[in-house]
């Protein structure tokens, strides 16, 4: 065949399967991207990408929706905040499925903190879930500021985009991040309503837990804090000297509730924390646990 024909036809078949290829994008834009997880029923919901003011670095931010969100297009719903909701949110945003199943209760929104990656480059849990000195010029870790994102931004876009119930948020935290539950708990007690500190790490900075609570007018708060027995050596000591100090307690600004998960370990017990804080988050008032539903 002739090259001054061969090369022409090269050229037009190319350019017509690039044109292909743009108008299959273009089809694809206009539907939409694809959510693989709305094809797994217990973890369908929404996701945003959020780039921090306050921290300085991007949040990949996971929604789960209540399964009757779209049925009731008139309720909101309790939010349940999970730090670490790289781990978290596909673990507990599935359990807490069951937990409304077999013991009533209600039906919440999720929203998974994620950092996007494990690569402690991209992941800094281990400096935003930490202390912030007093001297800011001496500053150890980022807690004020992830602290000051989660209230000055992410709530507030939270409550923007969903139909959530502002007065039931809960804040859930794994080790490190139990002690951001904790600094939350001790600097900015009406934020959430219901908080859980699972195996929390207490040091550096435990000074601060040791030390008397900002002050709220409100009066329906909970704070839960769960403890291994077969947690880290120096994590359980903490954790039993914690306990000693503040049970019985009558001048704290939440309800407090102590418990220690018989044979529990760090990381694997981490439903079973959740389990226990839900439980009695909403037992306290029995009107939130209805008649479990039938398992469908």
């Amino acid at each position: 065949m002739n090259r001054s024909i061969t090369l022409p036809l090269v050229l037009l078949t190319l350019l017509l399967l690039s044109a292909r290829q743009a108008a299959f994008a273009a089809q694809q834009d206009a539907s939409g991207p694809a959510i693989p997880l709305d094809y797994l029923p217990a973890l369908k919901g929404d996701y945003f990408r959020h780039e921090s003011k306050n921290v300085g670095r991007p949040f990949h931010i996971y929604v789960a929706f209540p399964e009757s969100y779209t049925a009731q297009p008139l309720a909101r719903y309790p939010t349940v905040y999970l730090l670490d909701g790289d781990s978290t949110f596909p673990i507990l945003a599935t359990y807490h499925l069951f937990l409304n199943y077999d013991e009533g209760v209600p039906q919440a929104i999720f929203v998974g903190i994620a950092y996007g990656s494990f690569d402690p480059e991209i992941n800094k849990r281990s400096y935003d879930f930490s202390p912030a000195a007093a001297d800011a010029t001496k500053e150890q870790g980022g807690a004020r500021a992830f602290h000051a994102f989660l209230k000055q931004e992410l709530i507030p876009e939270i409550d923007r985009r969903y139909r959530t119930d502002p007065a039931r948020r809960v804040l859930f935290g794994q080790s490190r991040g139990g002690y951001m539950v904790l600094y939350s708990a001790f600097t900015d007690p009406a934020l959430f309503w219901g908080r859980i500190a699972s195996n929390a790490g207490f040091d550096p900075g435990r000074e601060l837990f040791f030390s008397k609570p900002a002050a709220t007018s409100r009066n329906d708060l909970g704070l839960v804090v769960t403890s291994g027995s077969r947690d880290k050596p120096n994590l359980r000591k903490s954790a039993l000297e914690w306990f000693a100090a503040w049970e019985g307690r009558t001048d704290t600004p939440w309800q407090l509730k102590t418990i220690t998960l018989d044979g529990g370990t760090h990381a694997a017990d981490i439903t079973n924390s959740y389990r226990a804080g839900m439980l009695w988050l909403f037992k306290r008032d029995a009107r939130e646990l209805q008649t479990p539903n039938a398992h469908r």
